[in-house]
C-alpha cells in the first residue's frame, strides 16, 4: 500500500501526483535497503541513485536524513502490516507466515541500521506502542488464518511470536551467520504449527 498522506514528519499533506508518489515509493525502498546494509551513516546521494532520482528530489521531499529515516521507517512497517492479509489471502497458511517473519527479520536489519537516529526522532511512546500493536495484529491475522485450517496451534499468542523474532532478529544482527535466521525462524515455525 502506498500513498498513505502523511509526510516525513508523520504530518497529513495533500496526496502526491501519480509520479511524484512512485518516486517516493522509490526513495523509500532504496533508503530501506541502504540503511539495512550500511547503516544511518547511508549516503544520501547513493539512495537518490539508486532510487533513479537527483539528490535535489531527495532533499525537496525529506529535507533532511532524519526526515528520511522517519519516513522510510513508517513505511517499512506500514508495508509489512498490510503484507500480512494479502499474504493469508495468496499462500497456504504455514508459507504465508514464514514468508512473513522473513520480511520482519528484513524490516528489523534495516530498523538496527536506523536505530540510533530513530531514537533520537522517534521519542513518542504512544507511537512505539502503536507500531507493536500493528505488528501484534498482522501476525494475530496469519495466526487466525492458519488456525481456521488446523495449521497454526489455537494458544499461540501474537504477541509472543513477535517477542520471539526480535529475539531472532538481534541474534542475526550479533552473530552473522549465513542461514541462521532461517534456522531460528525453522524452530519457530515448529512451535507454532499444529502437529
Amino acid at each position: 500500500m502506498t500513498g498513505n498522506n502523511l509526510d516525513g514528519a508523520g504530518r497529513r499533506h495533500r496526496p502526491l501526483r501519480a509520479d511524484a508518489q512512485r518516486n517516493e515509493d522509490r526513495l523509500l525502498k532504496a533508503a530501506a535497503e541502504a540503511f539495512a546494509r550500511e547503516g544511518a551513516d547511508a549516503s544520501v546521494k547513493d539512495i537518490a541513485r539508486a532510487a533513479g532520482v537527483g539528490v535535489g528530489t531527495l532533499y525537496r521531499r525529506f529535507p533532511s536524513k532524519e526526515m528520511l529515516i522517519e519516513a522510510t521507517y513508517r513505511q517499512e512497517v506500514r508495508l509489512l502490516c498490510d503484507a500480512a492479509p494479502e499474504l493469508a489471502a495468496g499462500l497456504p497458511p504455514a508459507e504465508a507466515l514464514r514468508t512473513w517473519m522473513e520480511r520482519f527479520i528484513d524490516f528489523m536489519a534495516a530498523k538496527q541500521g536506523m536505530a540510533d537516529a530513530l531514537r533520537v526522532v522517534l521519542t513518542d511512546e504512544t507511537e512505539r506502542l502503536q507500531t507493536r500493536a500493528d505488528l501484534a495484529e498482522a501476525v494475530r491475522h496469519l495466526l487466525a488464518a492458519g488456525q481456521s485450517q488446523g495449521v497454526t496451534r489455537p494458544q499461540v499468542a501474537a504477541q509472543d511470536v513477535l517477542m520471539a523474532l526480535g529475539g531472532i532478529s538481534v541474534m542475526t544482527d550479533t552473530e552473522r551467520q549465513p542461514g541462521l535466521a532461517t534456522a531460528l525462524i525453522d524452530l519457530l515455525l515448529h512451535g507454532v504449527l499444529a502437529d
